[in-house]
């Protein structure tokens, strides 16, 4: 690969994706593909200001090794001194820098029913944390090849690093990283993403109806001054940051409980190392009351009964179906970059952010103005050629959004 572009890249992700603050802590976390790549990040972390950068590394083989020979309560346990950990993270706010390189199939073969239990057990203890964290600091997650995953998108290319450079390649024009100035690119691209989300949000719109010739037949609620967000996000003190990298979505929060009919998936699933293909999950009351999956339904039943908050919708996401990513013609078997191929939804936790002055407000009043709580947040794929969004204002009137699978306006 160029380290030009890399390098680029790396600067990117330290000033577009964290924005790292004068001084600030910044942890990266990122698997053992790319070492020398990471020494990239953390020197353009370095160079944009950070005061200290702490990389924190993680191997999926690993993680399988620890399931297969580790007792449940054993994996469940929490130290004193991780908890500790994350209450230092509370207190010092830094940012984090997540790059997944992951085999999507990496911890197929392993006891699900071990792994819910386990991932819901100490999801619990974290979720605090967490929400004591929400919206004060800046996070993004981007990726970086593993050679697994590079073997899995492209299988006809695993001839040394054949494979790799090409989804180094695919990485970076996904991410707009592939220019002489991805920075600046990146400028231009928040613009035209806030731009659409300021002529969605004068629309004041109380619901989202969504039909396509495959079956999809959804209408889902939206809160009173709810608001659509994309691309740059603010902390509470106005210090911006993009979450993802790439990021072609506009979305918002619906209201939890507010949803009636079916839709179909257009994409696989990636989840908990395995994947769930050719799905469909229908709702009822707001709720998930029938899912159907012709590859591991039961990952998705079991996905929807972690709490009450998991059969609820969090998130509804508008890409066009003539996305870059999707036009590329590749399936990523990675919900960061499947995600911003076309439309999405997300099953669990809503953002805070998708309601009006949510600054001034406790979690307990967010989610009582229906922003759905969970322990998950899972992104799945239902965008097609043909996809219809419809939106409904208060008086009733009915607004194109998208119109053949992109937007109407």
């Amino acid at each position: 690969m160029n380290k030009l572009q890399l390098r680029r890249y790396a600067k990117l992700l330290a000033k577009t994706g964290v924005n790292v603050r004068r001084g600030q802590w910044v942890i990266v976390q990122a698997e053992l593909d790319q070492p020398e790549f990471v020494e990239m990040v953390v020197e353009e972390l370095y160079r944009a200001g950070a005061g200290k950068v702490t990389v924190e590394w993680t191997h999926q083989n690993l993680t399988a090794l620890h399931y297969k020979y580790q007792k449940e309560e054993i994996l469940e346990k929490f130290e004193k001194w991780e908890l500790e950990k994350l209450a230092h993270r509370v207190k010092e706010l830094p940012a984090m820098l997540y790059l997944e390189s992951a085999d999507p199939d990496g911890l197929a073969g392993i006891d699900q029913e071990k792994f819910t239990a386990v991932r819901s057990s100490r999801t619990k203890v974290i979720k605090p944390y967490r929400d004591e964290m929400e919206n004060r600091y800046q996070w993004c997650i981007a990726a970086v090849p593993g050679k697994a995953w590079a073997k899995k998108v492209f299988p006809d290319k695993n001839l040394g690093n054949t494979g790799v450079d090409a989804l180094w390649d695919a990485i970076l024009k996904a991410a707009r990283a592939d220019g002489p100035d991805p920075v600046r690119e990146w400028m231009f691209h928040n613009d035209e993403l806030a731009a659409r989300c300021d002529h969605l949000n004068r629309l004041k719109l109380t619901s989202l109806e969504y039909k396509a010739s495959n079956g999809t037949d959804l209408k889902v609620g939206l809160i009173e001054n709810s608001l659509f967000c994309g691309g740059a996000e603010e902390t509470v003190k106005g210090h911006s940051f993009n979450p993802n990298i790439p990021s072609e979505e506009i979305f918002i929060s619906p209201k939890a409980g507010v949803a009636e009919g079916i839709v179909y998936s257009s994409k696989p699933l990636s989840y908990q190392g395995e994947l769930i293909e050719d799905f469909s999950v229908r709702f009822a009351g707001g709720k998930v009351v029938e899912v159907k999956a012709k590859k591991n339904q039961h990952l998705l039943e079991k996905m929807i009964s972690m709490d009450e908050g998991a059969a609820m919708l969090g998130e509804c996401a508008l890409i066009a179906y003539d996305s870059p990513i999707n036009n590329a013609g590749i399936l990523f078997y990675n919900t960061l970059f499947d995600e911003n191929a076309s439309c999405h939804l997300a099953l669990g936790r809503g953002f805070n952010e998708c309601i009006r002055g949510y600054e001034t407000m406790s979690n307990e009043e967010i989610h009582a103005k229906g922003i759905n709580d969970s322990l998950i947040h899972v992104d799945f794929m239902i965008g097609t050629k043909d996809l219809e969004i419809v939106g409904v204002t208060a008086s009733g009137e009915r607004v194109q959004i998208f119109k053949d699978g992109n937007w109407a306006f």
